[in-house]
């Protein structure tokens, strides 16, 4: 554990994943300058998808909350990869969050609260950013729901 992020991951009973290998052609995560961008994160446990589908259909949106939290932490292991300390975030500035949605479905936002939520959890009020959630007709792998974030860090 390297700082007082990661002491607040663990004391909300979570633990800071490995950086999820890539699916294609990119990187986890970029730094530009005092910026770090990710890659969409999805919800990945060890590897794997704990559930697939529409959000609407599949997979309810309290489901879907949960998974959109998962992608939040494993964003933050991909910004780990790039910074080597959580403790450098100054702020997150954006969060983008896609719901593979059912076709009625309408509820992207609450969805998409799991991540921010996780955010400002772990980071206080650095973790309180601008968002969009957008509901598409499918991602990757059939994952539910997928976040990417852009952080800025203190200076070196």
């Amino acid at each position: 554990m390297s700082g007082t992020v990661e002491a607040a991951i663990a004391a909300a009973g979570l633990t800071l994943p490995d950086v999820a290998p890539p699916l294609a052609a990119y990187k986890p995560a970029v730094r530009s300058g005092v910026y770090v961008y990710t890659a969409g994160q999805l919800p990945l446990v060890e590897g794997k998808l704990p559930l697939t589908g529409k959000v609407g259909a599949e997979v309810t949106a309290e489901e879907a909350k949960e998974l959109a939290a998962t992608c939040a932490l494993n964003a933050l292991a991909a910004v780990k990869s790039v910074t080597g300390d959580l403790d450098r975030i100054a702020r997150v500035v954006k969060v983008v969050g896609y719901v593979a949605s059912a076709a009625d479905f309408t509820g992207q936002p609450a969805v998409i609260n799991g991540a921010s939520e996780l955010l400002a959890r772990v980071l206080g009020e650095k973790g309180v950013h601008a968002r969009s959630a957008v509901g598409v007709a499918v991602l990757p792998l059939d994952a539910p729901v997928e976040v990417e974030i852009q952080v800025e860090l203190t200076e070196d």
